[in-house]
């Protein structure tokens, strides 16, 4: 069951990294990655930025207590879920890096675990205070990269149509 988990993680991430892609092959990518679809609402860059936080949290303080080998930690509060995006823009490398790094270390953090603990594992979600075991909480960040990674593309074809 792990190891399905991360086949549909690798598999959600190619349509992460085409969106990206598309986005870099515009005229200006930088405006695509920072327009928003309406009055306070997220930019692409957020939502994709969003993806990696998240992975890195669950990775590094969700799932395990490994805050040292946290790489962008510095911005969590300005990804994390809850927060309120701003209008300072990452470049394309950068939110390639918060991919690539988050998914690292929670695939890293993933690897730790055993078949036998995706129902006896659990935590308490911070900010909802809801105990949520391993197999939900995988079966969450399998949805959570679609859901913005549908988001993004939705914004995209907005901005492409403005």
């Amino acid at each position: 069951m792990l190891d399905a988990f991360r086949q549909a993680y690798a598999f959600n991430r190619t349509r992460t990294l085409k969106l990206l892609d598309q986005i870099a092959e515009l005229p200006h990518p930088n405006q695509a990655l920072g327009w928003r679809p309406g009055p306070q609402r997220a930019h692409i860059a957020w939502q994709l930025c969003h993806i990696g936080i998240t992975e890195e949290l669950f990775g590094t303080d969700r799932l395990a207590k490994r805050h040292e080998d946290a790489k962008h930690k510095e911005i969590w509060t300005r990804f994390q879920g809850g927060s309120t995006p701003d209008d300072d823009i990452p470049s394309l490398e950068m939110i390639h890096s918060v991919l690539d790094d988050g998914r690292d270390i929670m695939l890293d953090t993933l690897g730790r675990f055993t078949e036998q603990q995706l129902d006896t594992f659990t935590w308490v979600h911070p900010r909802i205070g809801t105990v949520l075991a391993l197999r939900t909480t995988l079966s969450i960040i399998n949805w959570h990269e679609s859901h913005h990674q549908g988001q993004a593309h939705i914004t995209l074809n907005l901005y492409k149509h403005q």
